[in-house]
């Protein structure tokens, strides 16, 4: 026997979307000397989500620019660009590709594919469902919130360096925090 739960989201709307850049955020948090954490971003990315009739059927795929990261401080940012962590002279790109969605209390969890420095690896987010709304230029919009952990090693991004007293420089847990808004496709 088999029992079947029909997921109702008001204003859901099934389609086809294109992340708005100028209104969403590829985030980030890690630990620098222990005591303190360091917020970046990253300034350039790329992607789309298909909300599906049944919402458990969403997916989303995304590129995310590694050249530019930005923590605010251009020194820790070309660090962060150099071989010690991204590498992105030979891997420029992150990318992130779901592989299914499942309820979670009032939220949901997005499993999906992590690939950074070639190595893939599976990663579930929390994810938040903002809302669907019309714009003032006649669109539809869909906005989601969505946090998760990694640990860099898991990518090969290795550096670090011991710190007198005890500790490191940089956590190896890094802390994602995404805020995301699509335009609906209307063709």
């Amino acid at each position: 026997m088999s029992t079947s739960t029909e997921i109702k989201i008001p204003g859901y709307i099934a389609g086809t979307w294109t992340i708005d850049q100028s209104h969403s955020e590829v985030g980030f948090v890690a630990r620098h000397l222990m005591v303190s954490k360091v917020r970046g971003k990253f300034e350039n990315f790329e992607g789309s989500f298909t909300t599906g009739s049944d919402p458990l059927q969403s997916r989303t795929e995304v590129t995310i620019d590694l050249s530019s990261i930005n923590t605010g401080n251009e020194q820790r940012d070309n660090h962060l660009r150099s071989s010690d962590f991204f590498e992105v002279e030979t891997t420029p790109k992150m990318t992130f590709k779901s592989t299914g969605v499942r309820p979670d209390g009032e939220g949901y969890l997005l499993d999906g594919d992590l690939t950074i420095r070639n190595i893939t690896k599976p990663v579930t987010l929390h994810l938040e469902l903002n809302g669907f709304g019309a714009d003032p230029w006649g669109g539809t919009r869909a906005g989601f919130s969505a946090t998760g952990e990694i640990n860099r090693k898991d990518f090969g991004v290795n550096w670090n360096a011991a710190i007198e007293g005890g500790g490191v420089v940089v956590s190896d847990r890094i802390q994602i925090a995404l805020e995301v808004e699509g335009v609906l496709k209307t063709d």
